[in-house]
């Protein structure tokens, strides 16, 4: 493993020797340079471009969050590791939008906080214990929101035409199941492509399938 070169971020000088000392046990570890703020933090790493920022999540001025975000945007290849001292769900996703590659609390053994900078150093993304059922939770909770969220322009009734649709059935098969008239299918057929922006039935079926749209028909 080649030799880190690590920032070092938080507005608390005591708190920066503390894990400068910590980290430079580490013979392949080396902070190149320390931040106080969001905004020192973001020039520093352009200045320096360290391979793994070490930041806390909340410093005065703008947040470790918005620094974050600005320094994986600018370089790529720096990973950033938000230290925080509170698990709360809002900032986790916060942090994790915003591109850091790990999320620990400063609760974390020195020996931890070590493997966490390896970790993310290999290209890994990292969470501390206890924080990875939450943000499968969340990506669950997230999915149903978009699969929801793909059929919402869509009427009951439409809903049920595509439904036919994706079983490969054809307007007259439709007309009957539905107790409809060809005509009114293929109006539905129509408005249903145009709301999905989709441009034949094989693609509404595909769309339909991939969306989950029998989680979403009226009994």
């Amino acid at each position: 493993m080649k030799r880190q070169r690590i920032l070092l971020v938080d507005d608390h000088e005591v708190v920066r020797l503390g894990l400068k000392a910590l980290i430079e046990r580490h013979p392949d570890f080396e902070v190149v340079a320390e931040a106080g703020s969001a905004a020192e933090a973001v020039a520093k790493a352009l200045a320096f471009q360290p391979d793994v920022v070490v930041m806390d999540i909340r410093l005065p001025g703008e947040t470790g969050i918005e620094a974050c975000r600005q320094i994986t945007d600018k370089l790529p290849d720096t990973k950033v590791i938000m230290l925080t001292s509170y698990a709360e769900d809002e900032m986790l996703f916060a942090a994790i939008r915003a591109g850091a590659a790990g999320y620990v609390l400063k609760q974390i053994g020195g020996d931890d906080l070590v493997r966490a900078i390896e970790a993310v150093g290999r290209g890994e993304a990292l969470l501390a214990p206890g924080l990875t059922k939450r943000v499968l939770a969340e990506m669950r909770r997230a999915a149903a929101r978009e699969e929801a969220a793909a059929f919402a322009d869509l009427t009951p009734q439409e809903r049920q035409v595509l439904a036919l649709i994706a079983e490969g059935r054809t307007n007259r098969e439709i007309a009957q199941a539905l107790f409809l008239g060809e005509g009114t299918v293929r109006n539905y057929v129509s408005s249903i492509l145009s709301k999905l922006n989709v441009a034949n039935r094989a693609e509404a079926a595909a769309y339909a399938i991939e969306h989950n749209l029998k989680d979403y028909l009226l009994p």
